[in-house]
């Protein structure tokens, strides 16, 4: 059952994408697959790889391809994406979405930004973590410069935001929400953790992969809150 609160919840986005999940496609009618640096990626007969706002045609980026395709397909929905919450392989979104319900849940997508559980995300493959050798492909750097990232909740919500996820997501979680007034980061850092304008505070566990699951999962049974 969903509850009833002014809480919205935004948690960050998983490597882990279903089996099902479906592509953009390129104008020669090939699968996009998303990451941060395509010159990198491996090749594939079958899969071009782009960035989110490389240019899918003259002054139209894949982004805003995806932007429109959610505005006039969502319920033809001819590529089958899935919206973002039913993406990732990890239970905890399908369970965050039924406690909070999808108004009240948001994913932070390493390669899309802030989006709404319902938004119709394609298959991607983009991390914030420090992915090395023949995974660095899908690293994005802090600093990287090619993204224009969506911002899906509105500036004036007056609903408390919470933030569950890694350290090398909140920096972009504090950009994308800078005009809301209560923000509370959840967070397992050891060291001095900087979220500008936000309430932090520490989920203490042993687990170090993942944690956010765990803390996710406190939060719907109610031992923590906020």
């Amino acid at each position: 059952m969903t509850r009833n609160t002014n809480m919205i919840v935004v948690i960050q986005c998983a490597s882990r994408k279903r089996a099902d999940a479906g592509h953009l496609v390129s104008k020669e009618g090939r699968k996009v697959m998303f990451v941060a640096d395509p010159n990198r990626a491996p090749k594939r007969e079958s899969i071009v790889h782009q960035r989110p706002d490389d240019p899918e045609s003259p002054g139209r980026s894949y982004r805003d391809v995806l932007d429109e395709y959610n505005r006039r397909e969502r319920e033809e929905n001819p590529l089958d994406l899935l919206p973002a919450w039913k993406l990732y392989e990890n239970q905890t979104y399908a369970s965050l979405a039924e406690t909070f319900g999808t108004d009240k849940l948001y994913i932070l997508s390493a390669g899309w930004g802030l989006i709404e559980a319902e938004f119709l995300t394609p298959n991607y493959d983009i991390t914030f973590r420090n992915e090395k050798g023949e995974n660095a492909y899908k690293r994005r750097s802090k600093d990287d410069s090619h993204y224009r990232d969506f911002s899906m909740i509105p500036g004036d919500v007056s609903s408390h935001v919470v933030f569950l996820g890694g350290k090398d997501y909140v920096s972009l979680f504090c950009q994308l929400t800078a005009g809301i007034a209560r923000r509370t980061v959840f967070h397992n850092s050891r060291s001095l953790l900087s979220a500008p304008g936000c309430d932090l505070v520490r989920y203490e566990t042993s687990t170090r992969t993942n944690w956010h699951y765990e803390c996710a999962r406190a939060l719907i049974d109610g031992s923590i809150s906020v």
